[in-house]
């Protein structure tokens, strides 16, 4: 077993990983941006090292630098957790040149499952099913058209590199695939550096339901059941559960048996997660994606099967088989996880940086917070503005449900607006607690209680937000809250002249 690990990522998971190693006496070293100096994962590792200042670019997506940390600290490992470069190929083959071992899956894995169009074709060689569409790029307008009057309207545009919804447009007639298909470009080349777009059919009332998988090198692969994580925001998650209300003891077992062939097919070694739509009116599947690393909502797997998935791939990793076996994974209860973020969701869940000013986490049987934050710190506006997976454990999801509402109003957090508010209204709406959800249930949701739907977000604050970023600005202090009765655009425009 490793004696020393890297951590090279930041926030929640960071801290996430630290308190595995501890359990496993192994000792830690963290790394952080300059606004991350005094960041918890920084004062909870044993050692810490400076990677550069606040753009992502320029520290957390540095591999050199990481991996120049790890070799002045003496680490034998190093674990990504998620996002930054938990998928990136190139950094797993550095990571092994510099003979250090990388927790995560291998560089094959990731570049076959890296492009969705790839993916896709995988999936289909392996005997599972896929949502019909294209699989190879887009090549011009005409050539969407032609492909999309074939399947018939409603279709999806998506990038095939990257997720997170970047590129991802529902296109219901002909007449705005034109700008659809424009801006799907531009989004995947802005984010992606690649502007290849492909199309898929548009499954009605979809359920987003994904399958965590994990395999050894020993040739075991096993999947531990399903999380519904349907209830999403510009196509990110927000609320997941294990297991999805809808699913039976049998459609779950064939869609393991599915995630299962997709991993046998990449000679898959780690924890990864297999994705799937599923159709609210006949319960058909269909192949989405692989995620090659660990998931955000991974907590509710392991609240209903026992098993941490963070020791398991640390375990993986030094090369020992899995510790459980297919017929020894039981799902038993019920578990929900709200992503708590810094965001107002009363202002189509705009990011709200600042400093937290007063935190009181819940506690009480079957609560689990995953954070990484503390009162006094600062949420960057410089990544993602999570600050924890709040997740619950309860006999049924009833139960479940009943103890995530009570938590939800013990769980206090000031100084900055976040998504409190907005679970503890979803936690009592009878649609949710009915099990009646889909993709779309968020902007269902806030157009019945009088809100702008999520999916009407104000793109000229988000393009603000993204050209401070990009200029590598630093933040003043800001009260988000104290211009509410200006509209997105211009707070946020009023926040980052403050900057020039």
């Amino acid at each position: 077993m490793f004696k020393k690990m890297l951590i090279a990522n930041r926030g929640e998971i960071a801290c996430r990983v630290i308190r595995v190693c501890r359990e496993m006496d192994i000792a830690t070293v963290a790394v952080y941006s300059d606004p991350d100096r005094d960041a918890l994962h920084v004062r909870m590792a044993d050692e810490a090292y400076h990677i550069g200042p606040a753009a992502s670019a320029e520290s957390y997506l540095r591999g050199d630098k990481i991996i120049e940390a790890a070799r002045a600290a003496g680490a034998e490992a190093i674990h990504p957790g998620y996002g930054f470069l938990s998928e990136n190929a190139e950094f797993v083959r550095s990571v092994a040149a510099a003979g250090l071992t990388f927790i995560g899956s291998p560089a094959e894995a990731m570049e076959s499952m890296g492009g969705k169009i790839s993916a896709r074709k995988l999936a289909i060689e392996a005997g599972v099913p896929v949502v019909p569409g294209t699989t190879q790029p887009l090549t011009s307008f005409d050539d969407a058209a032609a492909t999309a009057s074939q399947f018939g309207y409603p279709i999806m545009l998506k990038a095939s590199a990257g997720g997170g919804g970047k590129g991802m447009r529902l296109v219901e007639t002909e007449g705005d695939l034109r700008s659809a298909f424009e801006s799907s470009q531009a989004e995947a080349l802005a984010s992606f550096g690649d502007n290849a777009v492909y199309i898929e059919k548009a499954v009605i009332k979809p359920r987003h339901i994904e399958i965590q998988i994990f395999s050894d090198t020993h040739g075991n692969h096993v999947h531990l059941g399903e999380r519904e994580c349907s209830i999403q925001r510009r196509h990110q998650k927000v609320i997941e559960e294990a297991p999805s209300p809808i699913n039976s003891p049998e459609l779950r077992e064939q869609m393991g048996a599915a995630a299962v062939k997709v991993a046998r097919a990449v000679n898959y070694v780690g924890a990864g997660t297999v994705e799937f739509l599923v159709s609210d009116l006949d319960k058909s599947y269909y192949f989405l994606e692989m995620n090659t690393r660990l998931q955000v909502e991974h907590p509710v797997t392991e609240l209903v099967t026992g098993i941490d998935l963070v020791r398991e791939q640390i375990r993986v990793a030094a090369g020992e088989p899995l510790s459980f076996t297919q017929k020894g994974v039981r799902l038993t209860g019920h578990a929900i996880e709200c992503r708590i973020y810094a965001e107002d969701p009363d202002n189509n869940f705009l990011p709200s940086p600042g400093k937290i000013t007063r935190l009181r986490i819940p506690q009480g049987p079957g609560v689990r917070d995953d954070g990484g934050v503390y009162e006094g710190s600062e949420v960057s506006i410089y990544y993602d503005p999570m600050i924890s997976k709040f997740a619950v454990y309860g006999r049924d999801r009833t139960e479940a449900i009943a103890r995530m509402r009570r938590a939800l109003i013990e769980y206090e957090i000031g100084g900055i607006m976040t998504t409190l508010p907005f679970f503890r209204e979803v936690m009592k709406d009878p649609d949710f607690i009915a099990g009646n959800i889909d993709t779309g249930f968020i902007d269902n949701f806030m157009s019945r209680r009088g809100g702008k739907p999520a999916s009407e977000a104000n793109t000229a604050g988000l393009a603000i937000i993204a050209a401070a970023l990009q200029a590598g600005t630093t933040s003043p202090k800001m009260d988000t809250r104290a211009l509410p009765q200006q509209n997105a655009a211009n707070r946020w425009r009023d926040y980052f002249r403050q900057m020039s």
